[in-house]
């Protein structure tokens, strides 16, 4: 029961897709794509920077 090929057997290499001609519409598209998802990482990280919401921490009791 032992056969030259062991294991599992490759999938076959898809070729390479080729580079996508685009015209203006869709240059402009992707460039507003791309400066969106660039505000959004900002907006995220300046999320980040000031920690939690409410900026109440701890609560304390009024008893002393």
């Amino acid at each position: 029961m032992s056969s030259k090929q062991g294991g599992k057997a490759k999938p076959l290499k898809q070729p390479k897709a080729d580079k996508k001609e685009y015209d203006e519409v869709d240059m402009a598209n992707l460039q507003k794509k791309k400066d969106e998802e660039k505000a959004l990482r900002e907006l995220r990280a300046k999320a980040q920077q000031k920690g939690t919401f409410g900026g109440a921490g701890l609560k304390k009791s009024g008893k002393k």
